[in-house]
């Protein structure tokens, strides 16, 4: 299930270029253009979702495996053991910019706190 004008799902189909990370048969993972730490990797399920804010319990194993991949990549990335933080971003507000369900893996350097 995808939508043709979600930019994620034109990712995910390989129209649109990215730096692939990790892959699996429902996820995918690649580089973001605009990194906030030296690892700044974006996994999405390929089934297209809005957003966390339309997960439902129908979903948890999909979400087990967006978490599976984004610890994936954290061991790819050499990043596993020193730390990092996986975020979901919803809304305006959130700075959300792709109406695609996506968490975040950051790392590679002390992230601060609060983050916002």
């Amino acid at each position: 299930m995808t939508d043709t004008d979600c930019l994620f799902c034109k990712i995910v189909a390989g129209e649109v270029p990215s730096d692939e990370v990790a892959s699996t048969a429902t996820t995918y993972a690649f580089r973001d253009i605009n990194p906030g730490a030296p690892t700044h990797v974006l996994v999405v399920p390929r089934q297209h979702l809005e957003s966390a804010a339309s997960v439902t319990a129908e979903h948890g194993a999909l979400l087990a495996d967006l978490i599976g991949t984004a610890q994936q990549v954290a061991l790819q990335e050499g990043i596993a053991e020193s730390g990092y933080r996986l975020v979901f971003n919803v809304g305006d507000d959130a700075l959300n910019s792709g109406p695609h369900l996506h968490v975040h893996v950051i790392g590679g350097r002390k992230l601060g706190w609060p983050p916002g």
